[in-house]
Parts: C-alpha cells; sequence; structure tokens
C-alpha cells in the first residue's frame, strides 16, 4: 500500500490452536489476557442463541477423504443468513444431542450472498469436529450467532494503492479464503495477486475443482505440497519458503498487502476466536494440527 514502508501489512488471522507461544516466566499480562480470552470464550458458548438447519449437503473434499465439506439450508434462518456480510466471519456448531461435547468455531466457507452456508472440517476424534465429518443429508444443526469483523478489505482498497495482494492458507485453512476469493476484492484490478495454497499433496488439497474459476479472477495459484512424490514439479516444503523464493517482488516487504491465514484442524482456537492482525515480515504463517504446516 502507498503507505505503508518496508513491511507487509496482515489482515486479520483465523487463530490457529498453535498460534501461542509459551510465554516467559514472569509474563503475567500474557496469562492475563489468555485467562480473560478463556472466559470470553466460554461466555460466548453458553450466551449463544442456538439457530437449527439441517445439512442439505455432505461429502468428501479431498481424493483421500481427509477433509469433508457440508452445506447447511438456511430458508428458514434468513435473519442469520443476512447477518453474514464480510468474508472471514465465523460461528459456532454443535450437534444436537451431543451435550458432553463443546461447540466448534468454524469459519464459513461460502461467500456471503447465499441462503446456505457451506463449511469444510477434518476429523478429529472426540470433539465437535469428529461428529461433523459423520454427517448425513437431512441432519440437523445447531448454529450460533455470525462472530467476528471478517477480513478488513477496506485495507486493500483501492486497487491502485494494493497492485500487490498475497494470500497465504494450509490445510483446512483454505476455507475462509475461498470465501473471500469467491465474493471478490478486484483481484483482476491489481498487478500481482497470489494464493500460496499449502497441502501434504494434492490428494490431501481441497477446492482443486475450483482452480480454475479463482484464477479466471486474476488470482495465481500456487500449490505448495510438504510430502509430495516425485512426479510433482511444482514447489515443495511450507507456503513461507515458496514466498521466499519469489524473485519478481524486487523488495517483498514494501509493495503491497498480506492476507494471511494460519489456522490448522477444523475450527478456530475456541480459547480465542477473535481474528488478530500482526504486521512485520515474520509474518508468513503454516500451521497445521500436527505442527506440520499440513
Amino acid at each position: 500500500m502507498a503507505a505503508v514502508a518496508n513491511t507487509v501489512t496482515t489482515l486479520p488471522l483465523l487463530p490457529s490452536p498453535h498460534a501461542f507461544a509459551v510465554p516467559a516466566m514472569g509474563s503475567l499480562p500474557f496469562l492475563r489476557r489468555r485467562m480473560r480470552s478463556r472466559r470470553l470464550a466460554a461466555v460466548q458458548q453458553d450466551a449463544a442463541v442456538w439457530t437449527p438447519a439441517p445439512v442439505s449437503s455432505f461429502g468428501p473434499a479431498t481424493a483421500d477423504g481427509s477433509l469433508v465439506h457440508f452445506s447447511v439450508d438456511l430458508s428458514d434462518a434468513t435473519d442469520l443468513a443476512a447477518s453474514y456480510t464480510t468474508p472471514g466471519q465465523y460461528l459456532l456448531i454443535r450437534v444436537p444431542g451431543e451435550d458432553e461435547l463443546k461447540p466448534a468455531f468454524m469459519a464459513i466457507a461460502s461467500p456471503p450472498g447465499g441462503a446456505a452456508f457451506e463449511f469444510l472440517v477434518k476429523t478429529v476424534p472426540g470433539t465437535t469436529a469428529e461428529k461433523l465429518c459423520g454427517l448425513r443429508d437431512g441432519d440437523v444443526l445447531e448454529l450460533g450467532a455470525i462472530m467476528g469483523n471478517g477480513f478488513p478489505i477496506s485495507r486493500i482498497n483501492p486497487p491502485d494503492e494494493a497492485q500487490t495482494v498475497l494470500l497465504f492458507a494450509t490445510g483446512t485453512g483454505i476455507s475462509p479464503v475461498r470465501s473471500l476469493i469467491e465474493f471478490g476484492f478486484a483481484a483482476d484490478q491489481r498487478a500481482d495477486v497470489r494464493l500460496y495454497y499449502g497441502a501434504r499433496n494434492l490428494q490431501t488439497m481441497a477446492y482443486q475443482d475450483r482452480f480454475t474459476n479463482w484464477e479466471s479472477t486474476g488470482l495465481k495459484i500456487i500449490p505448495v505440497l510438504s510430502r509430495a512424490d516425485d512426479s510433482w514439479k511444482g514447489e515443495r516444503g511450507y507456503v513461507q519458503d515458496a514466498f521466499l523464493k519469489a524473485q519478481n517482488i524486487a523488495n517483498h516487504f514494501s509493495t503491497g498487502a498480506g492476507l494471511a491465514m494460519e489456522w490448522g484442524g477444523c475450527g478456530l482456537d475456541k480459547n480465542n476466536p477473535s481474528p488478530r492482525v500482526k504486521s512485520g515480515a515474520k509474518s508468513v504463517p503454516g500451521h497445521s494440527e500436527d505442527g506440520s504446516g499440513r
């Protein structure tokens, strides 16, 4: 952006379960903030107003079946549908009758404006996510209110003042990035818009069937595989490594804005669901539920 010098401005992240570093001894302010965030998350769950909605579609999202996607029909929940206004917003989901399981914070994968919400999920044993991965069409879920402000797209507008936009996602972190791409942010009016998308291999990479449409908007997709076989000719390793290898931006940290995702597992961090903002050269993430970046 024109007003930014020697830094990447990173728009709000969806927090990863691994986003917190271990605090140094004596970091009492950090611990107090974390305890407050835990209490806030508990209050949000207790005070949630639940809206029932039926599952309208369900199926594998990857070739190996490690991720699944599902949609919920909001025909009878138009107020909830209308309250989703910005990509990057999220909500709580719970499975009726599973009171022993905590509701899951889930980012919405579909863009605002539709009559259904779509989600991408990976099973985590003993959690609501595991139950979500066993859904069937017609099952009823309960949805909480829309949370968060979403991506502040205004920070990369007007397009002529943010000609370079870089997006990073790994694993299920692609979910809200999909919402952003399909909602639109004038990618075709910018000189350089890239998505660095990490996965273990192509069999674990969701939404490949959407790549052609995404690229038609002016976005360049760069798949980055951490465990690819010998036939893979593209980028290997982690998304931050592929970004740092790029040679066609003379100064990576003074030429635009970066939208970064660091989100592992099936939902948001239950203790700190609110989006966070990072700035600086070390804000390129690569987390997943096993710490591998995928």
